[in-house]
């Protein structure tokens, strides 16, 4: 009898408890038709488009912990006072705008020099407690089908109580000799939300362009970041009444770290190492870089969706501890 009564008191106490404290966030990845959705402690927080459908994969939309979105939905919806310039520009993507001559970052309209990023395989789909990941094999095609470049991606997302962090690992393999030219479009990049924009003159008036864009090397707004070389960038503003950001963190083990940076005000916010005559404003300059037969070439970035702006965030913080971490 007492030993029923102990049995139900615990119960009891465990119950109150769980209730007091929700159990910790949870990743669940899930495939679906031409898509892999991922939630992180039962909420929806991106989908990764890769079917025959989508000119290269990508995720959209990116949400904050509360749920807020941080990139802009055009041109998958249009919502009122959005931007809809660049089509191409679809939540955030890895792409490049030269390689072997072949155009894979405007790829929404075809064209004899337009390829397209094809998913190859699911190599592997994890949920987990603490994270879950997607890896997947991609070639990018040239006009005529043939592969250009071979990708293995994979994206790991963390579960956190007010964080959101993905962690991207991709490696280009080339099967033939191959050039990435020297372009300022590419490579990884995303295009934020209307709240997180820097107020410029062609801005649509609603709803408000409160964005604030800052670099590690205390650079603060386009005409300081533009084509410079940062560890990191925070572009961070409002969205529907909530101060969010977004943090790109370039890994030291990166070719040319630290990256250069192709971000603008109105929204496009993107890492690219491989513009140098754009952005230095000198045609002498080369950044193009050729990969023989079976040669690779590495890229790890850490993304990061925070409340806050970038000194609230912790973002510097963050890019120290991003940086020590050991990478196999």
């Amino acid at each position: 009898m007492m030993k029923a009564i102990r049995n139900r008191l615990a119960a009891t106490l465990l119950a109150a408890f769980s209730a007091t404290f929700p159990a910790a966030a949870e990743v669940k990845i899930t495939r679906a038709a031409g898509r892999v959705a991922v939630e992180i402690d039962g909420r929806a927080f991106t989908e990764f488009f890769i079917g025959p459908e989508a000119p290269k994969p990508y995720l959209h939309p990116l949400r904050a912990a509360s749920g807020k979105v941080v990139t802009r939905a055009y041109p998958m919806a249009e919502v009122a006072g959005e931007s809809t310039d660049h089509p191409h520009h679809r939540g955030l993507w890895f792409t490049h705008g030269d390689v072997n001559g072949v155009d894979f970052w405007a790829t929404e309209t075809p064209g004899p020099k337009k390829g397209r990023v094809r998913l190859k395989k699911i190599n592997d789909l994890k949920s987990g407690r603490k994270s879950g990941w997607i890896d997947a094999a991609f070639d990018w095609a040239g006009p005529g089908g043939e592969a250009l470049l071979e990708e293995q991606r994979r994206m790991t997302f963390h579960a956190h109580p007010t964080l959101r962090i993905i962690d991207l690992d991709i490696t280009l393999r080339a099967p033939e000799k191959a050039r990435l030219g020297d372009t300022k479009e590419g490579v990884l990049a995303l295009r934020v939300a209307s709240g997180l924009e820097e107020k410029v003159a062609k801005s649509p008036p609603n709803p408000p362009r409160r964005g604030r864009m800052v670099s590690s090397r205390s650079a603060e707004g386009e005409k300081q970041i533009w084509g410079k070389q940062a560890e990191w960038v925070d572009y961070s503003g409002e969205v529907e009444g909530e101060k969010l950001g977004i943090a790109i963190l370039d890994h030291p083990a990166n070719p040319r770290h630290p990256t250069n940076w192709h971000a603008r005000g109105y929204g496009l916010f993107a890492a690219n190492i491989f513009g140098q005559r754009e952005f230095h404003h000198d045609p002498s300059r080369d950044g193009g870089l050729a990969l023989e037969p079976g040669q690779t070439l590495r890229f790890r970035y850490r993304v990061v969706i925070h409340p806050g702006d970038s000194e609230t965030a912790g973002i510097e913080r963050m890019y120290k501890e991003y940086a020590g971490k050991p990478m196999s």
